[in-house]
Parts: C-alpha cells; structure tokens; sequence
C-alpha cells in the first residue's frame, strides 16, 4: 500500500458489466494507495449514478446518447449531447486535475478520455469484449496501455499497448468463497435437493427472449423433474408468476419465478447449469467459479459483440450457444438435454474455469503504477 496522493478518473457506464469493472478497479486502487483520490464519470440518468455512490464514490454526469445508424436524421440531438459532453467533460478533468484517466467503455467513456488525452493526461482502457467498441477502438492510439479480457485483440489495437488482464469483477464474487449448494437450496426454500438445478438470468431487467422460451417450455420443464430458479426481471414478473401458478402444486415445488436475484453467489452455488446472455461480466464470473453454461447472446448490442464473447468458450467446449432468433424453438430442448448430460456439463465447468483470469483488477492497477512512474520520470 502507497499513501501517495494520486488522483484518478474512472469512466465508463450504462450498463453492470461496465459498472461492475469499473467498481473493482477502483477499489483495488484504493487498496494500492491508500490516501487517493477517485471521481467517477457516468452517463446522466443511468444505473452508474446510483450504483457509483452506493460504492462510495462521487460521480459526476455528462449527457451521451448512441448513434442512430438507421436513421440519421435523428442524430441532431445525440450530436447536441456529444458538444456538451464533451465540453463537462474537460471542464471536469480541469477541475479534478487527475493523475491518469481510466476508460471502462461505453459511450460515456469517449468524452472524459479524450479529453484527457488531449491535456496530456496519461490514459489506460479497459475493454471488457472480445470485439472491441467502437469508443476504446478510437481512443487507443493515445493510450498508454489497453487491458483486454480475450486474446487475439490485436485485430483493434495496437499490439504493443495490450495487456491480457482479464475483466474485474465483484469481489463477493472472486474473493470469497461460495456457500454449499444445500445452504443455497434451502434460501430459495427448494427441497428436492437430488435434482438438478437450471438458473435462468436475464441480467437486472431480464431478457424477453429468455422469458418467453422459459415460459412456453414451462410443461416440458416441470415434467423432466428438474429445478428452475428463473429470474424474470421486474416487468415479466407478473406474468410468470401466472405462468407456474397454472402448474400443478407439486410442479409448483420446483420452479421458484423471482423478479431479481439479490445474492448471486447463491445462485452460482445452486446452479448446475445456467441460462444467461453473454455479457463480459457474466463470463468472466462464469469463468471464475467454473460453471456450465448457455449463452444466448442479445442481437441489441454493439457490433454484435455477445457472439464473439460466447463464441470464445464455445470453441473451448466451455459453453453451448444458442442463437437469440432460435431460442424460442430450441433452448428449453437444448437445456434439458444439457442438464441430464452430466459428463458435459463437468467438461464444460473444467474448460470454463481453465480460461480465468485471476485478480483482473490488481494486474490493470500493476499496469496503472508502471504508467505513473513512467510519467513521473518523463
């Protein structure tokens, strides 16, 4: 630990699995030098603004909005918010005059980096992808390093500047260890503990393509014996409660619908096989625990960017994919299938665990230091 009173800015935001990262890192910080100082940068209006605090940490807002590329016209606004972002977000470096910029992806993230770069601030990106956005693709060339999660990301940025750092992720999560699976059985108040259990995750709002597949399989579910710990998000909650009250009572007994999941590490601990989009945070926690998995990346992202994440551990034999547009006919199929085939799902759960990478928040605050002496000596 260094008393050493560096500042920094943390950017990035819009969804967990920039926020989560983006959290890690900062606490790591906090564990390197202990008398820093840390400001966020977030999108207004988003989740950041109050996950940020309720981390501990002070965050200011700019406005951004993505580009339209279907309609253009539409733009106006979006280049109105990027001036004044832009314009917050110098006036915001000026103020907090930081020792390095952290850029943690999303479009939010642009603004505050750039801005950085061009007061000759020194700068690191953290891409959590395996193809990269479009915002850390731009910025990198004036960055002093870039720390990846996957290999081969030479394809966006310059070579030199990579380090395979992997994604931070929570600490309750990584660093402690996960509760028995029967204590989690009995949180959830599930007493067939002798059969298996699927988790279905949806991320915080849920998933509609997950929900509807999980709704119109609900007999074939219930008839396989299986259990179901199905996270539904809040508005399709309603609607699949209705779903298994017309079970039978004993059915009943088996599939537990709930809004949001607030202890995941009971989750990860019930679950033998696990339904959920292919977000970075959620494969590297997947990663971490050593856990089997279908992903079903969502079509409504970035450069398509959830196929190339679950594509990376299905060429592994460390997860099964099912496309967005076929899981309605086919991820119920294939999930009581994969569930029953116990020698694939320790395979997968082996490979998934061989690609982690360990510690992700420490190495880029290893990297963060080498950058700061390097700036000292220049």
């Amino acid at each position: 630990m260094t008393n050493r009173n560096y500042r920094f800015i943390v950017t990035g935001g819009g969804t967990g699995g920039h926020i989560f990262p983006a959290v890690a890192i900062a606490d790591a910080l906090r564990r390197r030098y202990s008398s820093c100082e840390i400001l966020f940068v977030g999108a207004e209006g988003r989740m950041e603004m109050e996950r940020v605090p309720r981390a501990g940490y002070p965050i200011k807002a700019i406005p951004v909005a993505g580009l339209d590329r279907r309609h253009l016209l539409r733009n106006f606004g979006v280049l109105a918010k990027l001036l004044k972002a832009i314009r917050l977000a110098k006036r915001y470096t000026l103020d907090f005059q930081p020792d390095l910029v952290i850029g943690v992806g999303g479009y939010v993230s642009a603004p505050t980096v750039l801005s950085a770069q061009k007061l000759g601030i020194p700068t690191l990106l953290q891409e959590q992808n395996g193809f990269a956005g479009v915002a850390n693709k731009r910025l990198a060339k004036r960055a002093r390093a870039i720390c990846v999660a996957y290999e081969g990301m030479e394809r966006f940025f310059p070579a030199d500047k990579i380090h395979l750092t992997g994604n931070p992720i929570r600490e309750v999560i990584e660093k402690k260890p996960l509760p028995s699976r029967e204590v989690a059985m009995e949180k959830f108040g599930f007493s067939h503990n002798e059969s298996p259990t699927l988790v279905v995750v949806g991320g915080s709002l849920g998933a509609l393509t997950l929900n509807e597949s999980i709704e119109s399989g609900l007999e074939a579910i219930s008839a396989s014996g299986i259990n179901l710990l199905w996270q539904t998000g809040k508005t399709f909650f309603p609607k699949a409660k209705q779903a298994v009250e017309k079970l039978s009572h004993e059915a009943q007994s088996y599939i537990l619908p709930v809004p949001f999941i607030d202890d995941m590490p009971l989750a990860y601990a019930a679950s033998d096989l696990m339904i959920s989009r292919a977000g970075a945070s959620t494969i590297s926690e997947i990663q971490c625990l050593g856990k089997a998995a279908i992903l079903v990346p969502s079509p409504n992202v970035a450069e398509d960017h959830q196929t190339h994440n679950a594509l990376a551990l299905v060429k592994k034999e460390a997860a099964s994919m099912v496309s967005d547009t076929d899981a309605r006919a086919h991820l119920v199929e294939e999930a009581l299938r994969l569930i029953q085939d116990h020698a694939k799902l320790k395979r997968f759960a082996q490979n998934a665990l061989t690609m982690r990478l360990p510690d992700a928040a420490d190495r880029i605050v290893e990297i963060i230091d080498h950058i700061l002496h390097d700036a000292k000596a220049e």
